[in-house]
């Protein structure tokens, strides 16, 4: 089995939390920020600039624009964008922690970059807007007054990334094998539920 996880998520929904209580269950490196420091190392890019790399996102017809543009030579496709090489730099991080076998990889459309590897588990996770309304405000320190708009705008920057990157739809259940509403469960339960799955789902070639 291989014990390789990738966690797609709504913000708010915990995506994050329940994502390393799987990695220390299951005894297994576990990689969200991780992957900017390797991205910056492997790159030479800014750390900022790749931290908001999906955040770039929000307005998806500019981001769309901007990606398809050169700095300072219009429409071209060599050099390669900004925002290309902003993936590439963290989907080359994503395929070195694939040859590993091993690890939680938060976000950063892993599933799709490590779509051809047999064995990975993809996972969505999200819950219901009051909840996550109040996970950001009692756990992030997110203001009550913004923080809808902020949950949809994070939701919206990462929907327009995904879905410009891999040409699939984010959150469309056909990209993954277990989707949880950690509305109705606890962490510690959907990480457990993770990790049983694991153990007793199908691998298909």
């Amino acid at each position: 089995m291989r014990r390789l996880v990738t966690i797609s998520r709504e913000y708010g929904s915990g995506g994050r939390l329940i994502g390393r209580m799987v990695a220390e269950k299951m005894g297994i490196p576990f990689y969200d920020k991780e992957i900017i420091d390797m991205a910056v190392e492997h790159s030479g890019l800014s750390r900022d600039i790749i931290e908001t790399a999906e955040l770039r996102a929000k307005n998806s017809l500019s981001y769309s624009f901007a990606s398809a543009m050169t700095v300072g030579e219009g429409f071209s496709t060599e050099p390669i964008s900004i925002n290309e090489k902003l993936y590439m730099a963290q989907s080359d991080v994503i395929r070195q922690i694939g040859e590993t076998n091993e690890g939680v990889i938060i976000g950063r459309c892993a599933d799709y970059v490590l779509r051809d590897l047999y064995g990975v588990t993809n996972i969505f996770i999200c819950a219901e807007m009051e909840d996550r309304i109040n996970r950001c405000i009692n756990s992030y320190g997110d203001d009550p007054a913004t923080v809808e708009k902020k949950i949809k705008d994070y939701d919206k920057a990462r929907a327009n990334y995904y879905n410009y990157h891999t040409s699939r739809k984010w959150g469309h259940y056909m990209n993954y094998n277990l989707a949880l509403n950690s509305s109705f469960i606890s962490d510690e339960h959907a990480a457990d539920l993770i990790v049983d799955f694991m153990n007793i789902r199908t691998y298909k070639d």
